[in-house]
């Protein structure tokens, strides 16, 4: 048994310690505790299967908001703990490294989207869940990669959209609703048609780094596989994707279909290949993959655990204002609902999928 002195001094001692032993500690804390782990779909293999719910960040945020932990301990980026702490305020919330950070979440910040707010004083703000609290704060309601396009629609077509942080998810958004589409910044400050969807200028470099000659590639080695891209990704490549789609459905893709070219990050490839061992699942390119992710580690979750850092605190106005948007985002999709039988038989295998998406 692990006593309760027996905690470590720095990350690189547990780093040393035999993997048996960190996830013993894990289950130890986890229990003493009252913990719950939220591990997201791109993470470590061996950081998912120690946590109790996997999927995306939404879609684990109303997990921890609908359980009975007094800890949640969300194995992600820094904007998906903000939202479970947006979600459950009486929490506490760690994470098990604070550069675990979002490049797309920073490419927008409340002071600048306010001043794009005052260029286009009457337009709605549409902000993805990839984005701070504090610009969630400054938002008329959030969105989805699963639900971008039902709440895009949802506002009056001849009203000025502006859509932060992902341009190329707006781009796939627009199109869909069928809406004018310009980039904030590049077209100029001014008049912009009616309903256009104005793109804040920011991206996830793992998804806009595809490109059409690694799927090129991918489609001549597997000539027979379904192409399923997430709408990160840019336009000229979803256009050549026979799904686009968030990654909480392509694990409902990977259950229906036996050979699959996934264009998104590495980690919710290699678990779907624990998943399904028998299905030929092909990353659309080997090098997807998503180094702030990846700065979670066993050892610093145990770490994490046992010094019960790092605390995501949050000003309790900007994480009123944040929920504000979330929720109405919340009630376009039908709120938090229970699982379906599939998706509750993902989960007790190992595999579940969020409800909302993102990501």
């Amino acid at each position: 048994m692990i006593l309760a002195t027996e905690g470590l001094r720095t990350p690189l001692d547990y780093a040393r310690l035999p993997r048996e032993e960190l996830a013993e500690r894990i289950r130890f804390r986890k229990q003493e505790l009252n913990a719950v782990i939220l591990g997201h779909n791109y993470q470590r293999v061996e950081i998912q299967e120690v946590s109790d719910y996997l999927g995306d960040s939404l879609g684990l945020s109303q997990e921890a908001a609908a359980t009975e932990a007094d800890v949640i301990v969300f194995c992600g980026v820094h904007f998906m703990a903000e939202t479970a702490k947006v979600l459950s305020p009486g929490k506490t919330v760690l994470m098990p490294d604070l550069r675990a950070g979002c490049p797309m979440a920073d490419f927008v910040t409340a002071d600048a989207l306010r001043a794009l707010k005052a260029w286009y004083p009457a337009a709605a703000v549409v902000a993805y869940v990839n984005s701070t609290a504090a610009v969630k704060a400054e938002s008329d309601v959030c969105c989805t990669s699963a639900n971008a396009v039902e709440v895009v629609s949802s506002i009056p077509a001849d009203r000025t959209i502006l859509f932060v942080p992902d341009r190329n998810l707006a781009k796939y958004a627009a199109g869909k609703a069928g809406r004018p589409y310009v980039v904030a910044g590049r077209e100029g400050v001014g008049e912009v048609p009616a309903g256009a969807i104005v793109a804040w200028d920011g991206y996830c470099y793992v998804h806009d780094d595809l490109v059409l000659d690694e799927l090129a590639e991918a489609r001549r080695l597997h000539p027979n596989a379904k192409v399923v891209i997430h709408p990160e990704a840019r336009a000229e490549l979803l256009a050549e994707a026979d799904f686009v789609t968030s990654t909480s459905r392509m694990v409902q893709i990977a259950e229906e279909h036996d050979e699959l070219i996934i264009g998104t990050e590495r980690g919710l490839i290699d678990r779907l290949r624990q998943r399904f061992p028998l299905k030929t699942l092909v990353p659309l390119s080997g090098a997807a993959v998503c180094g702030n992710m990846k700065v979670n580690t066993l050892a610093k979750l145990a770490w994490c655990l046992d010094h019960r850092k790092h605390e995501v605190v949050l000003d309790e106005e900007v994480r009123a204002a944040a929920e504000l948007s979330l929720r109405r985002m919340l009630e376009h999709s039908g709120g938090c609902r229970a699982p379906t039988p599939e998706e509750r038989a993902l989960e007790d295998a190992g595999l579940a999928r969020s409800g909302c998406g993102c990501a």
